[in-house]
């Protein structure tokens, strides 16, 4: 989950283990003070999407490391869609999305996450999340429209 979550986000196999060995060093430095069963899934998700977002909005301040657009990032879960083609061009689509609308449809349809999860993940008001979930939405259907006619 850590992994996949960060390599959504990122696009970048190598920063996304970074991110999970980050992640995970500072579950072991705090073990004795984080929740467990439910609440340590909530934590580790919270924690890994802001680094992962941190990351992300760094490497696309500095120039010379910034994203490539043309990369497809890898999702963690590979879906088994009826046209095999379909796969690399959703990743291709969501991958060019700017870094918060990615990630919010990273948690809610990769990781099955509710808006109001997503909200306490992010820090941010429900109605935020579900104003990205639409709009988002809304523009990859637009993009799909354009890429597949």
């Amino acid at each position: 989950m850590v992994f996949s979550i960060a390599l959504a986000i990122l696009g970048d196999r190598s920063l996304a283990e970074e991110t999970a060995q980050d992640v995970f060093l500072e579950l072991y430095a705090g073990l004795d003070h984080l929740p467990s069963g439910e609440a340590l899934l909530r934590w580790l998700r919270q924690v890994t999407v802001h680094r992962a977002i941190g990351l992300a909005r760094r490497r696309e301040q500095r120039p010379d490391t910034s994203m490539d657009q043309d990369a497809l990032p890898e999702l963690g879960v590979e879906a088994a869609p009826a046209d095999p083609l379909l796969s690399p061009r959703l990743r291709l689509l969501v991958g060019s999305l700017p870094v918060i609308p990615r990630t919010v449809m990273v948690l809610h349809y990769q990781e099955d996450m509710s808006a109001e999860e997503i909200a306490e993940a992010l820090s941010m008001p429900v109605a935020t999340v579900r104003s990205h979930l639409h709009r988002t939405l809304r523009l990859l259907r637009e993009r799909a429209a354009q890429v597949l006619h």
